[in-house]
């Protein structure tokens, strides 16, 4: 693995951290009672991975193009499992990091109903980001959350199989339609335009069953119709069916590659 693979690993070990720490924000926001002020505030974070997104794309294509260029004819697979690994990898951790991440952001969100500043708000994390305050707020995923989850699922069984599929789906979409460049160079410029096959029915699917179940569990809790503990576990699940779904994408990659290389060749 040379340097700039593991640049791109690192990227897109940022991007999917942090889209997995994004579950840590509802369970902030129903304790603190601050369900908008959680979701506002996250859109900071949100901004640092749209920020590695944007790089990873162009720097990847580069790569692409330097090896269709070269003539090398070397097969291209091997870096784009070391992508999707890293995607896994950073669901993994963000799900450990969860129970930290919580009440870390909790005490932002405290802050920044207090003080109404999001520079006020960075100031004091970086004035408090002591390694005792943070030793303080580490925890671990508790073993209580792991035997709840055998015990009860709290999400129904479809909507589990969703959120895999959505995960799969989106952590191949862009990866997909640029690897269909390099499979077919003569259509690499319309392959890379066509993620949207792939994301689209990952968007259809998100938007359609899985966020809306997510918001009506988030509400239940705020109307004290389900506690918090059973929201928790609820989480849990679906936190475990992403890092499924970035799991599934390493079988995905290659027929939604040839997808987009069919449709290519045909528009």
């Amino acid at each position: 693995m040379d340097l700039e693979l593991v640049f791109l690993c690192a990227l897109t070990f940022v991007i999917h951290l942090i889209s997995t720490l994004a579950f840590a924000v509802r369970i902030s926001g129903v304790r603190t009672r601050r369900i908008a002020i959680s979701f506002s505030l996250f859109n900071v974070l949100v901004l640092v991975s749209r920020i590695a997104n944007s790089f990873q794309g162009p720097f990847l294509a580069k790569r692409i193009e330097e090896n269709i260029h070269a003539g090398l004819g070397q097969d291209m697979l091997g870096d784009f499992r070391w992508l999707l690994a890293s995607a896994a990898l950073a669901t993994l951790v963000g799900a450990v990091l969860i129970p930290t991440f919580q009440r870390l952001f909790s005490s932002a969100v405290v802050h920044f109903q207090n003080h109404r500043s999001v520079p006020s708000l960075i100031g004091y994390a970086i004035r408090n980001s002591d390694w005792d305050g943070l030793k303080e707020m580490a925890r671990l995923p508790t073993r209580e959350i792991l035997v709840g989850m055998k015990q009860s699922r709290e999400v129904p069984l479809r909507v589990i199989a969703m959120n895999i599929g959505v995960s799969a789906l989106w952590t191949i979409g862009v990866l997909a339609s640029l690897y269909a460049g390099f499979i077919n160079p003569d259509v690499r410029m319309t392959s890379s335009n066509l993620s949207a096959i792939i994301n689209g029915v990952a968007t259809i699917m998100m938007y359609v069953f899985v966020d809306p179940h997510m918001s009506l569990m988030t509400d239940d809790v705020m109307d004290n119709r389900m506690t918090e503990a059973r929201f928790r576990r609820g989480i849990a699940w679906l936190v475990a069916s992403r890092f499924v779904g970035t799991l599934l994408a390493q079988v995905l990659l290659v027929p939604a590659t040839l997808l987009i290389v069919y449709v290519a060749e045909r528009m």
